[in-house]
C-alpha cells in the first residue's frame, strides 16, 4: 500500500501527507542508532510523496519489515565521535538530575533529522507516528476538522512552526462532526488547547494535541475575525472522513464525483461510482479534487487507472538519479476516449491529487479546471523504530510525471483558470465552467444529488 501527508484533518493529511505514490515497497537500509542507544531500528517502511505542511498532504506505502544492523559504521565512525563522547558525558556526569536515556534518544534523533531543514521530513513520538498513520486510513479519533495554518493577516500559509505569523486555523469541519456540532467554522483560529498555548509547536505537534481518545475533551480557545476570543469544548468522538461524493449534474447527463483523500476504502468506493456513472449511461464526468491532501499511493494510482487503460501514471526518481515507472492497473470502468473527462483542482489539491491529476493531463485524458495546485513532488520514507521509539519520515526520492516533469514548488496549472468567487450561497463557478467545457450549460449544476 502507499499513502500521503495536502490540508490534513484535526486528525489528517498530509500529510499526512505526513504523506503518495505507486514505488515499489522501499525498505529501510540506513544503520540504525547503535543498541548503547536502545533504539534499534527495526523498521515498518512507508513512502509518502507529500508530507504537507499547512495542510497535511499525505500518501506512502507499507513496506515489509526489515531488521537493520545496529551500530556506528566503521567508515562513520569519526564523524559519529563528538555524539558519543557527548552522550558518555551525560551518563556519566551530569548532575542536574536522572537522565532520562529515552528522552535523549528522542532528541537526537529529533535534532538530527531538524538539522536537514526539510519540512517533510520529522521525528515523531510513538503516539504522534501511531495517530498520523490513523489519520490518513480515513478513520480517527478527534474532533473531526480539516486544520491548515495561516499567517498573520489571515492568509494560507505554508509554515510549519506555530508563532505570530504561523497559526493554527479550521480549514473546514467535517459534516456531522463533534467540530461541526460545536459551532466550529472555517477560518477560525486556534490559539490555545487545553489553555496552553501553541507558540513554538509544530503544526503536527499541535494536531497530535487536537486529537485524542473518543469520548475526552478538549478545549480550544477561538479567535473568529475581530471578535475577542473565546473557548470551546469539544468531545472527541471516533470520525470516518467521508471521502467520496456523487451527483448528477446537467438533468443526469454529466456524473460528478467529489474525492477527498486516497485511502483504500476511497479507492473501493471511487471505483464503484465510477462503474455506476457509466453503466447509467453518463458520457461525462467531472472529479472533483479541490482541497484533496491526497493518501495511499496504490489508491492514487487505482483511481488514474479508471480512465487510462495503459501507460504511465508517474515516475519515481531515487537519490542516485534511477527512475523507477508506475504504470496504470487495467481494467477502468472509464477508459473509453468517449467519455469525457474534467478534474477540478486548486491550491489544496496535493500529493496523489496531484499524481492523478498530472497523469491525466499529460496522457491527454482530461481537462483540468480550476487554480494551482499546491506543488509537492518529494517521496518520503515512513520508518518506525523498535521498542515504541516512535518513528520518522525522511526525503528520499522526488515523483515525476508521466512526462517527467518535477512539480515540486511549482504546482500544476489548470487549462482553464478559475479564480472568480461565488454570487450566491449553493454557487460553484469552477463547477459551470467544467460544464461549459463539457458543452453543458452553467445552470445544469443545479442538479439532484445521486442516491
Amino acid at each position: 500500500m502507499t499513502f500521503e501527508p495536502a490540508p490534513t484533518s484535526d486528525e489528517t493529511t498530509v500529510g499526512a501527507p505526513p504523506s503518495p505514490v505507486e514505488p515499489p515497497a522501499t525498505e529501510a537500509t540506513r544503520p540504525s542508532a547503535p543498541s548503547r542507544a536502545g533504539i534499534l531500528v527495526g523498521a515498518v517502511a512507508l513512502i509518502a510523496v507529500l508530507a504537507g505542511t499547512t495542510l497535511f498532504f499525505a500518501g506512502f506505502s507499507l513496506g515489509r519489515q526489515v531488521a537493520l544492523t545496529p551500530g556506528t559504521p566503521t567508515g562513520d565512525a569519526e564523524a559519529f565521535q563528538p555524539f558519543w563522547d557527548t552522550y558518555a558525558a551525560i551518563i556519566d556526569r551530569y548532575a542536574g538530575g536522572e537522565v532520562d536515556r529515552r528522552s535523549l534518544v528522542e532528541g537526537a534523533i529529533k535534532g538530527m533529522i531538524g538539522a536537514l531543514g526539510d519540512p517533510y521530513s520529522q521525528y515523531m513520538t510513538s503516539e504522534e507516528f501511531k495517530a498520523s498513520l490513523q489519520g490518513i486510513s480515513g478513520q480517527f479519533e478527534g474532533i473531526g476538522a480539516t486544520i491548515g495554518t495561516v499567517d498573520g493577516t489571515g492568509a494560507v500559509s505554508a509554515c510549519t512552526t506555530l508563532g505570530a505569523d504561523c497559526r493554527l486555523a479550521i480549514v473546514a469541519p467535517l459534516t456531522g462532526s463533534p467540530a461541526e456540532s460545536a459551532g466550529l467554522l472555517a477560518g477560525d483560529v486556534i490559539d490555545a488547547i487545553d489553555g496552553a498555548s501553541l507558540i513554538g509547536l509544530t503544526v503536527d505537534e499541535a494536531r497530535g494535541k487536537v486529537r485524542g481518545p473518543k469520548d475526552t475533551t478538549v478545549v480550544l480557545r477561538i479567535q473568529r475575525g475581530l471578535a475577542d476570543p473565546f473557548d470551546v469544548s469539544i468531545v472527541r468522538a471516533v470520525i470516518v472522513q467521508p471521502e467520496v461524493e456523487t451527483r448528477d449534474l446537467a438533468n443526469g447527463d454529466v456524473g460528478y464525483i467529489k474525492l477527498a483523500g486516497f485511502s483504500d476504502r476511497a479507492a473501493e468506493e471511487f471505483d464503484a461510482a465510477v462503474a455506476a456513472a457509466v453503466e447509467s449511461g453518463q458520457e461525462a464526468l467531472i472529479v472533483d479534487l479541490r482541497g484533496n491532501p491526497g493518501g495511499f499511493v496504490t489508491a492514487a494510482r487505482d483511481i488514474a487507472s479508471q480512465f487510462l487503460s495503459e501507460g504511465t501514471v508517474f515516475w519515481q526518481e531515487d537519490a542516485d538519479g534511477n527512475l523507477t515507472e508506475t504504470v496504470v492497473e487495467p481494467g477502468g470502468a472509464a477508459t473509453d476516449p468517449s467519455i469525457r473527462l474534467v478534474v477540478l483542482v486548486d491550491g489544496g489539491s496535493a500529493s496523489a491529487s496531484e499524481i492523478v491529476a498530472a497523469a491525466l493531463h499529460d496522457r491527454g485524458r482530461a481537462t483540468l479546471v480550476g487554480t494551482k495546485t499546491f506543488g509537492k513532488g518529494t517521496v518520503q520514507q515512513w520508518t518506525q523504530l523498535e521498542d515504541d521509539n516512535g518513528g520518522f519520515r525522511l526525503t528520499t526520492a522526488k515523483w515525476l510525471t508521466p512526462d517527467k516533469a518535477w512539480i515540486h514548488r511549482v504546482g500544476i496549472e489548470p487549462d482553464v483558470l478559475v479564480t472568480e468567487a461565488p454570487a450566491r450561497p449553493g454557487d460553484d463557478p469552477a463547477i459551470d465552467a467544467a460544464l461549459r467545457a463539457l458543452g453543458e450549460e452553467p445552470a445544469a449544476s443545479l442538479a439532484r444529488r445521486a442516491a
